[in-house]
Parts: C-alpha cells; sequence; structure tokens
C-alpha cells in the first residue's frame, strides 16, 4: 500500500491495521482527474489489502473536505472513474458504490465543506464523523438545476427518511454538523479538539477485533442498507442528462461569474448563494 505513488492523496504507514488517507489536492480538493485516478488505484489496492482493516479518510483542508466536482473537467475523471469497472460503470457513483463494497472498514473524518460529490464520497464511507466547529454538507445539485448523481439521494433516503431526504436534496442547502448529527446524516459531530482521537480510538478498537466476523456483520448491514448497483448506475444517467441541459448550464455559468471553484465567498457558502440565484 505505502508503495504506491499518489498525486492527490497522503497515504500514512499502517499502524495496527488502520490505514490514515488524506486528501490533499490543491487548491481546495475539488474531484477532477488526478483525484479519481488516485482514487481508483487506492480503492484497487485495498481490495486485496490483507493487512489493512480500517480506512480513515480526512483532509489536509481545513475549510474543504471535498467541495464538489470540478465542473471544468467532468468528462475527465469520468473516463477515470470507467477504470474502476469498465465503460458501463463510467461514474463516480459507481466509484464510491466500491468503496462501500471494499473488505476495509471506511470512516470519513469530515473538517470543513462536503457538498455535491463530495458529500457522497463521505455517505460512501461505512461512518462519518464530523468537527462540530466546522463541517458543513450539503447537496446542492438540484439548486444548480441538476440532481445527486453519485448515490446521495439513495443514501440520503434510507439514513434520513423521506422528509428529511426531501429538505436536503431539494432544498440544496448548507446543513451544518449538528443538524447533521441529528438528521442521521453523520455519525456524530464531536468538537474539532476530540475528533481525531475519538476517531482512532473506534477505528482501532474495530481493527483489533477479529476479520471474518467484522466483514461478514459489514456484509450483512450492506445487503440491507445499500442500494444496489443499478440504483446508483440510474443517478448516474439523470446527473448527466440534466447536468447537459440549458438550464444548469446557465445556474453553472452564473456561480462561476461569482466565483465558483475559487477560494473564497461563494464557496464557503455556496448553499446560502444557490438559493440566491
Amino acid at each position: 500500500m505505502t508503495s504506491q505513488v499518489y498525486r492527490t492523496l497522503r497515504v500514512a504507514p499502517r499502524d495496527e491495521g488502520v490505514l490514515g488517507v488524506v486528501i490533499d489536492a490543491p487548491p481546495m480538493n475539488l474531484i477532477g482527474p488526478e483525484l479519481v485516478r488516485d482514487l481508483v488505484s487506492l480503492l484497487g489496492a485495498l481490495e486485496s489489502d490483507q493487512e489493512s482493516r480500517v480506512m480513515v479518510l480526512e483532509s489536509a483542508d481545513p475549510d474543504y473536505f471535498v467541495p464538489h466536482v470540478d465542473l471544468t473537467k467532468v468528462a475527465e475523471y469520468t473516463a477515470e472513474a470507467a477504470k474502476a469497472g469498465g465503460p458501463d460503470d463510467a461514474s463516480l457513483g459507481m466509484l464510491w458504490h466500491k468503496l462501500s463494497e471494499l473488505p476495509v472498514v471506511s470512516i470519513a473524518k469530515i473538517r470543513g465543506r462536503a457538498r455535491g460529490a463530495g458529500s457522497e464520497l463521505a455517505l460512501a464511507c461505512d461512518m462519518r464523523f464530523a468537527a462540530r466547529e466546522n463541517a458543513i454538507l450539503g447537496q446542492i445539485e438540484v439548486g444548480a438545476g441538476a440532481v445527486p448523481g453519485a448515490g446521495g439521494i439513495q443514501h440520503l433516503a434510507r439514513l434520513l427518511g423521506r422528509g428529511r431526504a426531501m429538505e436536503a436534496v431539494l432544498g440544496a442547502d448548507d446543513f451544518n454538523a449538528e443538524i447533521a448529527e441529528r438528521y442521521g446524516w453523520i455519525n456524530r459531530a464531536l468538537p474539532d479538539a476530540d475528533l481525531d482521537a475519538f476517531v482512532a480510538r473506534l477505528a482501532r478498537r474495530i481493527a483489533s477485533f477479529p476479520a471474518d466476523a467484522v466483514l461478514t456483520a459489514k456484509r450483512v448491514l450492506n445487503e440491507l442498507t445499500m442500494p444496489d448497483a443499478d440504483a446508483i448506475r440510474a443517478d448516474a444517467r439523470r446527473f448527466r442528462r440534466l447536468v447537459a441541459s440549458d438550464m444548469a448550464q446557465a445556474r453553472t455559468a452564473a456561480l462561476f461569474a461569482q466565483g465558483l471553484q475559487t477560494r473564497g465567498p461563494l464557496e464557503l457558502n455556496l448553499g446560502g448563494r444557490i438559493g440566491a440565484l
């Protein structure tokens, strides 16, 4: 694992069966072809990794876990995602689905903004813990004229229930960590100062248990709660159709004119600014 070279990920040496992975894709961890290429490689390596029992995924950027996809490079990152499963599964949704099915327990440790496909990346992890003071989650796609296309609708409907999922998806607004915890979007909101120690303790605890018991329990829980692959593929098709529409293109252009994909007020408060378009 640690011998692989990544451009946008920092993979720490395995510690007691726990693998730490830090997303570090300046200037703000947008999902582009380089990050997707690295994630494809990482997930491929984890499929056959007999030593890593738990993976903790976090960000090097305190303001952005993963804010959303790079909207200027959709074709490029989609082509990279296809390398994980072939042209029929050329979508972030199917790549995130692969993450959910790994024989490794995945924990997202969230500081900063996790919106759009960044929220969907966190949702694909087995558990999510977030810093109370600064974590923001949101599915912004409807406000931009599209729909969540990488599993967000599927996971949020199961986790939040119908009414709250409608609020999250149709409202396209930002949710702070306390509300996200109350709704079930994340497992817990913790004080930022306590987040690292809490996740490290839980990860080591899980990694110390018999592997067959942990993975069997994960498989059963996935069977009971996970969307099937066809539902993920259908969401990806809906996203591709709507994101190419004239309305979505116009709304996205308006956001770019206001500073989309640059560090600044728009991205920090994207949920609110989408509502003002």
